[in-house]
């Protein structure tokens, strides 16, 4: 099948949407437990970037599990599956010039590193929200410990599933000691320099 891909070859480039827009594109992946903070913290960077008139969009569970990877389950196999899409989906988003947000679990550290090499490490910012599994389990906002503890989730992160912490992430998110505000601040104030299309 794939020699008989032959790609087109078209005249609009990603440099050309980007500067339209008038800056970079590149991904923020969001890393963590569940019930760590990352799509609280991914939607608070948004709005920042928005307000800025910065061209964005989110990636998270809601948008990818229930269409794209709705054919997938929760086993190590497909997570990995789930991620290797979602990279694709990213590469895309970054092609048409938009600063792409995404916020999910992605326990293992092989796959964080294959999002890398998908989207280049250039376009690639990696936040890891950190929270301890006592305290995401605390939040619990989604009632979703409380079911694997019971057993009526199998695979969860933290529980029953190992969690890879990111050794050197560009940036440390501790959600127990640092509020919202704070962990934008930091946030923003890596990606702004990143945004100005002469850094690309």
């Amino acid at each position: 099948m794939s020699k008989n891909i032959v790609p087109h070859h078209y005249k609009i480039s990603a440099e050309d949407r980007r500067a339209i827009k008038k800056h970079n594109s590149f991904l923020i992946w969001f890393t963590g437990l569940s019930g760590s903070g990352k799509s609280t913290i991914a939607n608070a960077v948004e709005q920042e970037l928005f307000k800025k008139g910065i061209h964005t969009y989110s990636l998270d569970g809601d948008n990818i599990r229930k269409g794209i990877n709705n054919d997938l389950s929760f086993s190590p196999e497909d997570r990995t599956e789930n991620i290797r899409r979602i990279a694709e989906v990213a590469n895309l988003m970054i092609d048409a010039g938009i600063v792409t947000l995404a916020a999910f679990v992605s326990p293992y550290k092989k796959d964080r590193q294959n999002i890398k090499s998908v989207v280049k490490d250039i376009n690639f910012v990696e936040v890891y929200v950190n929270t301890s599994v006592e305290e995401c389990e605390r939040r619990d906002v989604k009632g979703l410990y409380a079911k694997a503890r019971k057993g009526e989730i199998k695979n969860m992160t933290g529980i029953s599933a190992p969690y890879e912490a990111p050794e050197n992430p560009d940036i440390e998110i501790k959600t127990e000691t640092e509020n919202i505000e704070q962990a934008v601040k930091r946030i923003m104030d890596f990606i702004t320099p990143k945004l100005e299309l002469n850094n690309e």
